[in-house]
Order: structure tokens, then C-alpha cells, then sequence
């Protein structure tokens, strides 16, 4: 767990995806829950130790970022497409999951998905002790991701909208992504918090942007060289692009699956 500010805590070694909590003087905001039940019921542990745990937030609707809800008390919040996305999921989705994350580890027979208490459209805002937490509706990795801005601590938590390592592009909207990173970057903050990787500054913004660029950049070029979905999972290997990405079957699969989504949201 890192101490980040006065009154926020980060934790990125026993969760998949970051989770975090701020401190308020009227209790606990944690943001997003760890997928391994073992880990989130940690999680849950330590910000309650700070104070009672009074809203619990998803920035998504992925596995690594909702799975530990029931482990937490409080109100939840989330955008209403993770929600929807909660109540449609189904226990051997996790299970899988954590088999491809944490090969082995079991599922606790006291897992349940818990949806949201509370939804947002667009744009949501509420205030705690001397906190104000503003979520906003800001589509990129998927149509439902939620940033997070607490101005009184100069900080946002970005979901995976920012990701230090690779990006996924499963449900992504790269035009609105761009959008998004540049609507991010106009916010007076000082530290950002990504969905995954260390905690940086506003270089993260530009950083994103020119890694989503490239990937965009990679796949159209395929599609102008004519060649089919097939061949570009094949040619596009993004090797030249990133040299210091693992090279491992997991990998690989997240490359052909970035692939195929770009390819069928550019090929005309």
C-alpha cells in the first residue's frame, strides 16, 4: 500500500487491477475492489481502519475492478452500464478469470455479485467530511469508464483509461478515447492514478494518448495494405511498436484480440 497524499492510499501488489481509498473526517471512499477474494477482503480490512467504509466505487465494469464488491460495505456506485454488465455476469466468469490471473486460487463459497446501489449516466457528484468526489462518464477502454476527480487532494483516478502497461481494446471506443484523455488533461491535478501501474502526474495523459495512437495507427495501416482480419492478428505484432512487452502466449492473445476489435471498428 502506498501513501499517495495526506488522506489516499493506493494498493497495486495484491490487486489485479489499482485499488485505492481516500480518508474523509465522515469515513472511507474506497475505489474499485480486488478480484481475488482473499485480497479484497484484505482491502476491505485496511481502509476500514481508517473509518467506516461509506461509499465504495467501480470505475468499470471489468472483473479485476468489481469482482470484491461484496466484500465491502458502504453505498456503491458505478455508471448504469456496469451495473448491467454486474447483474448479466455469471460465477463461472470469474472463476475463469482467476485461473487466468491467479492460477489456483479458489473461490470463496461467500462470493456473490453485488451490484450498485446507486447509477450515473454522465455525471454524479457527493460530498463527505470536507471531501468532494466528482464522477464523471468518460468513454475509452469501454463506453461505461467512470474518472474519478478529488479536487481537495489534486488528484483522479483514471480507471483504465490510463494503464501503464498494455492496453486492452476488448470494448474499447479509440475515437472517444483520444477525446477523453484530452478532456483529463485540462483537470488541475497532480497526481493520476491509473487502472494499472505506478501512480504518475499529468505526463500520463499525453503518454496514453500516444500509446492508444499507435495502436489506432498500427491496424489502419493494415487495413490500407489490404490485408484481411487474419493476416493483420498475424502481421501486427506490435513488437517493433513495444520491444519490451512479454512475449508470452497471454500476450499474444491480448494482441489478437486488440486487433480484431480495431479492425472491425476501421475496416469500412
Amino acid at each position: 500500500m502506498k501513501k499517495i497524499t495526506d488522506n489516499v492510499y493506493v494498493e497495486s501488489e495484491i490487486s489485479v487491477c489499482n485499488s485505492s481509498f481516500v480518508v474523509t473526517k465522515e469515513g472511507v471512499v474506497v475505489i474499485d475492489t480486488p478480484m481475488v477474494p482473499a485480497n479484497a477482503k484484505k482491502w476491505a480490512k485496511e481502509a476500514a481502519k481508517f473509518g467506516p467504509i461509506r461509499y465504495v466505487i467501480n470505475t468499470e465494469p471489468h472483473g479485476d475492478h468489481i469482482s470484491g464488491n461484496c466484500y465491502f460495505g458502504g453505498t456503491l456506485i458505478a455508471h448504469e452500464g456496469t451495473r448491467d454488465a454486474i447483474l448479466a455476469s455469471k460465477v463461472d466468469d470469474i472463476k475463469g478469470m482467476l485461473q487466468m490471473m491467479s492460477p489456483g486460487t479458489p473461490l470463496d463459497k461467500d462470493f456473490r455479485y453485488r451490484p450498485p446501489d446507486i447509477t450515473l449516466s454522465e455525471r454524479l457528484t457527493f460530498y463527505l467530511g470536507d471531501h468532494t468526489f466528482h464522477l464523471t462518464n468518460m468513454p475509452g477502454h469501454s463506453p461505461h469508464q467512470v474518472a474519478v476527480h478529488v479536487p481537495e487532494e489534486r488528484i483522479v483516478f483514471t480507471s483504465d483509461n490510463i494503464s501503464r502497461g498494455m492496453p486492452f481494446f476488448r470494448q474499447a471506443l479509440p475515437d472517444k478515447w483520444l477525446k477523453t484523455l484530452k478532456n483529463l488533461e485540462k483537470l488541475d491535478v497532480d497526481h493520476v492514478v491509473p487502472g494499472h501501474g505506478d501512480v504518475g502526474d499529468k505526463s500520463c495523459f499525453a503518454e496514453m494518448y500516444k500509446t492508444v495512437t499507435i495502436w489506432i495507427d498500427a491496424v489502419k495501416e493494415a487495413i490500407a495494405k489490404g490485408m484481411t482480419l487474419a493476416e493483420a492478428q498475424q502481421k501486427v505484432t506490435m513488437a517493433k511498436q513495444f520491444p519490451n512487452l512479454p512475449r508470452d502466449e497471454r500476450t499474444a492473445g491480448i494482441i489478437r484480440m486488440n486487433v480484431e476489435r480495431l479492425y472491425e471498428l476501421f475496416k469500412k
